[in-house]
């Protein structure tokens, strides 16, 4: 019998614990939908029957604040989680509970594993950092027409990406939530490269408009390490393979990214991340005046500002993290 370390042991378990989270994203929604329609062909057909039944009258709750469940997020498996990159979330200021935000997160990468871990989950303390907020994570529509596979990222915290879903949140009276937005969202994982720092933000206004017309506060977040856990093929944009990829994502509202790292049993090839830090800073909070019908100009201005503090956000807390001084943001 060979005798495990208890250091092996936790390392085992924090693979176990991003294996099954690579798998949720990657693989769990097709599965759901085969399994749905599946069923329907055995004796246990009164299963999807039911759950149909049930889809009917709870298919806008994703649209509603979703259903968090605090006993699934404070799971011990996400602090395996954590542990396996390792992933830490950095305060650089109090963030008022009587206030609602908007917080812009960067980059997306390729499978935003510092927005999942920091926002989804307990695990690196952020109702400790900063109490009286709750968090919402925005995932792609798509995800939550598939059967099951919605109830399970609601879990979680994650709401569809459409302003119907982030309103819901933001409107609330006496403050305290914070809707989390990739704002370069699936296009932008087609640069998360890494040792890149492009943000495809330049003409991302949208989430500017919305914060404005709620009168809620932008916080600028940006995740070191987001595009270092995997490689990706080259795909520069111009070429055969990016105008491919762009096409895909335009017809189906997903990237195709095609990213390899680490495997389970060996450090070769796979898709397991690596086990690089991922240190997600949370910025100063820009103050919004709620304005229900801002003007072109007003929403130029306060985007422009908020480039600014992303791009200072960056400057400051780079050399932190091993960054070169003469490397900045490359807004797109």
């Amino acid at each position: 019998m060979p005798c495990y370390t208890s250091l092996q042991v936790k390392r085992g378990l924090q693979t176990v614990a991003v294996l099954q989270w690579v798998f949720s994203f990657l693989g769990l929604a097709p599965t759901c939908i085969l399994l749905f329609f599946y069923l329907l062909f055995t004796r246990f057909w009164l299963i999807s029957v039911l759950y149909a039944v049930w889809w009917f009258f709870d298919y806008d709750t994703p649209s509603r604040g979703g259903r968090r469940v605090p006993f699934l997020c404070g799971l011990k498996l996400w602090d395996y989680m954590r542990d396996y990159f390792p992933v830490k979330l950095v305060k650089t200021a109090d963030l008022d509970p009587r206030h609602n935000y908007v917080m812009g997160f960067h980059p997306h990468g390729v499978l935003v594993a510092g927005a999942f871990t920091n926002f989804c989950t307990y695990s690196t303390g952020f109702k400790q950092l900063f109490p009286g907020l709750t968090t919402c994570l925005l995932m792609l529509p798509l995800w939550f027409r598939a059967p099951f596979f919605r109830d399970y990222i609601m879990c979680a915290g994650l709401i569809p990406s459409d302003k119907k879903s982030a309103s819901y949140h933001l409107r609330k009276r006496g403050g305290g939530n914070a809707v989390v937005i990739a704002v370069g969202g699936a296009p932008e994982a087609l640069d998360a490269h890494p040792g890149g720092y492009d943000v495809l933000l330049a003409n991302k206004k949208g989430f500017i408009k919305m914060a404005m017309e709620h009168g809620a506060h932008l916080v600028p977040v940006f995740s070191f390490g987001e595009n270092e856990v995997y490689d990706q093929v080259g795909n520069p944009r111009g070429t055969w393979l990016r105008s491919t990829q762009e096409r895909l994502q335009s017809v189906m509202g997903i990237s195709l990214p095609l990213f390899h790292a680490r495997g389970i049993f060996q450090y070769s090839f796979g898709l397991m991340p690596y086990r690089k830090p991922i240190n997600t800073v949370v910025g100063r909070p820009i103050r919004v005046e709620r304005k229900e019908k801002p003007t072109a100009e007003e929403l130029d201005a306060l985007h422009q500002l908020y480039m600014d503090e992303l791009s200072n956000l960056f400057d400051e807390h780079k050399g932190n993290y091993g960054i070169d001084k003469d490397t900045h943001l490359n807004f797109v």
